[in-house]
């Protein structure tokens, strides 16, 4: 073990899915780390999460797959309807010739879930601390360490920086200088339903997505069959507005009323929704800076149309462990190494979950018609090829061992 191991820290700005998956992958190849998290206590926000193949495999790395398992639900179909009509568009089985395809299964689970499990892990690591209620401010970089700056006047000096902490990255500021995340104009409107207020005739072990005029509505099972996640998106013209706030039904139901009864009859449930406003970033070819780096959504923020956000974050929290060890704690290269490997890949995904809301909320008319003609009926094997290149788990990510 070299002296950058065991003395200066890495510090990881962000303690969300990302933040806490670096620094469990850092700690199986011997580096001490710190997290710092700006929220009073380490938790995470929102509700649903898909976990395909790839993730799984970062998930199995990190030594927590047994964990976040307890309370996913392995579905069986991954389905796009069509809204207006009420037919089935896509049908992608999720059986056992899909897990032997891509090496694993697909689930979905609760992000405080698997949140939760990469908490534990940090945790039970003594090589990592974990700080609540301390913001990153700034870093300056001093040869080969950073002094990472905090609210208050603190600073830590650090062998390492790595920027975890979302969209609205205070580390990326820095780096890139691209400002604020550009609004999408796509506003989301969440709930959770409790099973039994699931309609019976949509308790599908899919995750159901019902395309239709310039919105989508998603729904799909959580928590061992207890709940059911609800997400209901609008394309429109909104500027801003929409973080996490409260939004009524007779706010919500218009905007989705041509559609078909069946999604509506799920929409009619919820009491109340909460409302986001959908950012992005579209990718920049550059997130370090020396001895500092971005990971997550501070380095490749991205629409969710493709279901893979989180994947690339733990995915990008096992290369970076594993470049950082190959480096022997020279960060600098092994940032460079880190962003070469996954600069295309995680941009590559950026760009197809854009690509993906056009086709979900193609308008109703000849255009709707063109889609489903375009999809309807395909075999599943046509979508496992199609799929090969995100839902296959990279070498690095499948070879990552504990030291």
């Amino acid at each position: 073990m070299t002296a950058a191991r065991n003395t200066r820290p890495v510090v990881v700005a962000g303690g969300g899915i990302g933040g806490l998956a670096v620094a469990l992958a850092l700690a199986r190849r011997n580096f001490r780390v710190i997290v710092l998290e700006q929220a009073a206590e380490f938790g995470e926000i929102g509700a649903g999460i898909q976990l395909a193949p790839n993730a799984w495999h970062a998930i199995d790395a990190l030594g927590v797959g047994e964990r976040v398992k307890k309370e996913a639900v392995f579905i069986e179909h991954l389905l796009m309807m069509d809204g207006v009509s009420g037919e089935t568009v896509i049908d992608i089985p999720l059986d056992a010739r899909f897990a032997k395809r891509f090496g694993n299964p697909y689930a979905v689970t609760h992000r405080a879930d698997i949140h939760g499990a990469l908490l534990d892990g940090c945790r039970e690591q003594r090589s990592i601390e974990l700080r609540a209620s301390t913001r990153v401010i700034g870093f300056r970089t001093e040869g080969n360490e950073v002094a990472v700056e905090i609210a208050g006047g603190e600073r830590i000096s650090a062998a390492a920086l790595i920027g975890a902490d979302g969209g609205r990255s205070v580390i990326r500021e820095r780096i890139v200088g691209d400002g604020e995340p550009p609004v999408s104009g796509h506003m989301c409107y969440r709930a959770v339903l409790k099973v039994d207020e699931m309609p019976k005739d949509l308790r599908w072990a899919a995750a159901t997505l019902w395309a239709g005029h310039n919105t989508h509505i998603v729904h799909y099972p959580l928590r061992g069959w207890r709940l059911f996640n609800l997400v209901a998106t609008v394309v429109g013209k909104h500027a801003s507005g929409g973080h996490n706030e409260e939004a009524p039904p007779e706010e919500v139901l218009p905007l989705f009323a041509h559609n078909c009864d069946k999604p509506m009859s799920i929409m009619r449930v919820p009491q109340m929704f909460r409302r986001w406003m959908l950012r992005f970033r579209e990718p920049v070819d550059n997130w370090s800076a020396g001895p500092v780096t971005l990971l997550g959504d501070a380095a490749h923020f991205m629409l969710q149309y493709f279901a893979q956000g989180a994947a690339m974050a733990l995915e990008d929290a096992v290369c970076l462990a594993a470049t950082a060890d190959e480096a022997d704690g020279d960060f600098a290269a092994a940032f460079r190494k880190y962003q070469a490997t996954r600069l295309v890949r995680a941009s590559r995904v950026q760009i197809s979950a854009g690509l993906l809301g056009m086709i979900f909320h193609v308008p109703d008319g000849v255009g709707r018609l063109v889609r489903n003609d375009m999809y309807r009926g395909r075999a599943a094997e046509r979508y496992y090829d199609a799929l090969e290149w995100v839902f296959t788990a990279p070498d690095y990510v499948r070879n990552f061992k504990s030291k």
